[in-house]
């Protein structure tokens, strides 16, 4: 059994859905978040309003798996980030889980 844990921009959500759907993945939750890159000190001042929200729209993914389809997961995911043209890639983390109740 695998955890796997999924952070895409919004524009990718069902892009994922797709994903899951062809690796067999099919029990996961989702999570809207807020994404963030480093950004230089200044630019936190320069704003006229610097308490707006200024994350990017993203998605969290994770879901509970064996580790054939997350094998599978992944390599779709690398498939559609290499044949994409974007900055923001689909990310993916495999985390071995060692007990469950």
């Amino acid at each position: 059994m695998k955890m796997i844990i999924v952070t895409t921009v919004e524009e990718y959500k069902s892009e994922v859905f797709k994903l899951f759907k062809k690796a067999g993945v099919e029990s996961f939750s989702e999570s809207d978040i807020d994404g963030y890159k480093s950004a230089a000190p200044l630019m936190y001042t320069s704003s006229w309003f610097p308490s707006e929200k200024g994350g990017a729209a993203s998605n969290m993914f994770f879901s509970f798996t064996k580790e054939e389809k997350v094998t599978e997961l992944f390599a779709l995911i690398k498939q559609f980030n290499t044949e994409s043209e974007t900055t923001n890639p689909i990310r993916a983390v495999e985390i071995p889980i060692e007990r469950t109740v």
